[in-house]
């Protein structure tokens, strides 16, 4: 199953601000460095710690 990164994102915010109630600033910090992250060459280091 390929879900794009935008929506996995997406969702993965929304549950994070529905159950957790974090600082707004801190949801889009979390965001948009895991997006940083997963386009750098650090993608593949962090996708097979992950697996």
């Amino acid at each position: 199953m390929d879900v794009p990164l935008w929506l996995a994102l997406l969702v993965v915010g929304w549950l994070g601000i529905k159950l957790v109630r974090p600082p707004w600033w801190l949801v889009i910090l979390l965001l948009l460095g895991g997006y940083l992250i997963a386009d750098s060459f650090l993608g593949p280091a962090v996708g097979s710690l992950i697996n």
